[in-house]
């Protein structure tokens, strides 16, 4: 078992959702994650490590970026969610500062 980390940033982002629909859209991309960490499209250059999966909802593309942590029980790390738009430069400027 996996365990699930959710960093701030996500977390604030998820939980200000109001469409349930939405809502149940990002639980089911995790479940999938957690079940098979691989499904996500790895990245490279300088986010290298971070695997992205889109969420379509609504004619709106949306983003859930995560990692995966070697440890004991491998830990799965949810970086950041939101929509397509810019999200890539603030993944960039979120773990920049990190």
């Amino acid at each position: 078992m996996r365990e699930l980390i959710i960093l701030p940033g996500a977390a604030r982002y998820l939980k200000k959702l109001k469409d349930k629909a939405l809502k149940a859209a990002f639980q089911r991309e995790i479940d999938a994650i957690l079940e098979d960490p691989t499904i996500g499209e790895a990245k490279t250059g300088d986010l290298a490590g971070v695997f992205c999966r889109d969420i379509y909802h609504q004619k709106t593309n949306y983003e859930l970026a995560y990692t995966l942590i070697e440890k004991d029980d491998k830990v799965l790390v949810i970086i950041l969610a939101g929509t397509r738009e810019n999200f890539y430069e603030e993944l960039k400027r979120y773990i920049k500062n990190r």
